[in-house]
C-alpha cells in the first residue's frame, strides 16, 4: 500500500469531500502527457462537431451557450448533444484514469504509454458502452432537471468495466448502486465536481476570448475559430480532471462500502492488479 502523507493520490482509506477533489487534482498532474493530449484531441473533436449546430441555433462566441429566445427549442437540443458528447469524452478519458488511479491506490507509477496502451484496457468494452452513455445524457438533458441524475449516476460505468472487471451492462448497473450508496455521496460528488469545473471553465473561457478580444488580438473572421480552440483547451483540463474524480471517487467508495482496503492488506504478493482490484463473485 502507498504512503499516507499528504503526497498520496490515494492514501487507501476513506477520504473527506476536499481529499477526494484534491485526489483528482493530482491523479491528473501526475498523468498529464497521458491524459491532457487524448483529452485536447476529443475536444477539439467535440467543438467541431457542434460548430454546425451552434451556426445553425445562432449562437456565437464566447457565450456559446446564450440562446435567441426565438429558437429555444433548437437551442434545448444543442445543450442536449453537448451533454451527450461531454459524457462520452469523461468516460473514455475515464480509462486510462482509471487504470492510473488503480495503480496509485496499489503504490505504483504507471507511464504514458502504459496507460494508453490497448492491452488489458478493455478499450473494446468502453468504446462500445460510449453511445449508449452518450444517448442516455441527450435525452436525459432533454428533459431538463432529469440531467442532473443522469450525469450522477453514470460516472462510474469506466471505473466498474476497467477496474472491477465486469460486462458492460452489469457496469451500468454498479455504476448507479456505487453513486447511491452512503446515502449517495458519490452521485453528490461527482454533480459537484461538475459544477466546480463548469464555473472553472466559464471563467477560463470567457475571460481569455474577452482578454484576446480587448488586446485586438483576435482579427475579423477568427473569432469562431479562436473560440474553438479556447474552449476545446478549456473544457481537455475540465475533462481529464472529472475522469480522474470518478476514478478516485469509485475507488474510494469502494474503500468505503466494499473493504476493498482490506481486501488489499491481506492480498498475497505477487497478485496481479487486475487480480486485485475486479469485483469478487
Amino acid at each position: 500500500m502507498p504512503e499516507t502523507g499528504p503526497t498520496a493520490v490515494l492514501p487507501g482509506r476513506p477520504l473527506t469531500v476536499g481529499e477526494l477533489l484534491d485526489s483528482a487534482v493530482l491523479l491528473l498532474r501526475g498523468h498529464a502527457t497521458a491524459l491532457l493530449p487524448l483529452a485536447a484531441a476529443l475536444a477539439v473533436g467535440e467543438q467541431l462537431l457542434l460548430l454546425p449546430l451552434r451556426t445553425a441555433v445562432g449562437v456565437s462566441p464566447p457565450l456559446w451557450w446564450v440562446p435567441d429566445l426565438g429558437g429555444l427549442a433548437p437551442f434545448w437540443f444543442l445543450l442536449g448533444v453537448g451533454a451527450a458528447t461531454e459524457a462520452m469524452i469523461i468516460m473514455l478519458l475515464g480509462n486510462p484514469a482509471t487504470r492510473a488511479a488503480g495503480n496509485a491506490l496499489l503504490g505504483h507509477r504507471a507511464t504514458a504509454r502504459h496507460l494508453l496502451r490497448p492491452t488489458g484496457a478493455r478499450w473494446g468494452a468502453t468504446a462500445l458502452l460510449c453511445p449508449l452513455v452518450g444517448t442516455a445524457m441527450l435525452l436525459a438533458a432533454l428533459l431538463g432537471p432529469a440531467w442532473f441524475v443522469g450525469f450522477a449516476l453514470l460516472g462510474a460505468v469506466t471505473p466498474a468495466l476497467v477496474l472491477d472487471r465486469v460486462g458492460p451492462l452489469r457496469a451500468v448497473a454498479r455504476s448507479a448502486t456505487l453513486a447511491l450508496r452512503v446515502d449517495g455521496r458519490g452521485a453528490a460528488l461527482r454533480v459537484l465536481g461538475y459544477l466546480v469545473w463548469w464555473i472553472i471553465r466559464v471563467g477560463l473561457g470567457w475571460g481569455l476570448f474577452t482578454g484576446l478580444s480587448t488586446l485586438g488580438l483576435i482579427t475579423a473572421g477568427w473569432a469562431v475559430a479562436v473560440a474553438v480552440l479556447v474552449w476545446a483547451g478549456v473544457n481537455a483540463v475540465a475533462y481529464a480532471a472529472l475522469a480522474c474524480l470518478d476514478a478516485v471517487v469509485h475507488l474510494e467508495t469502494r474503500i468505503r462500502t466494499e473493504g476493498l482496503d482490506i481486501h488489499l492488506s491481506r492480498a498475497p504478493a505477487g497478485v496481479p492488479q487486475a487480480a486485485l482490484l475486479a469485483v469478487r463473485g
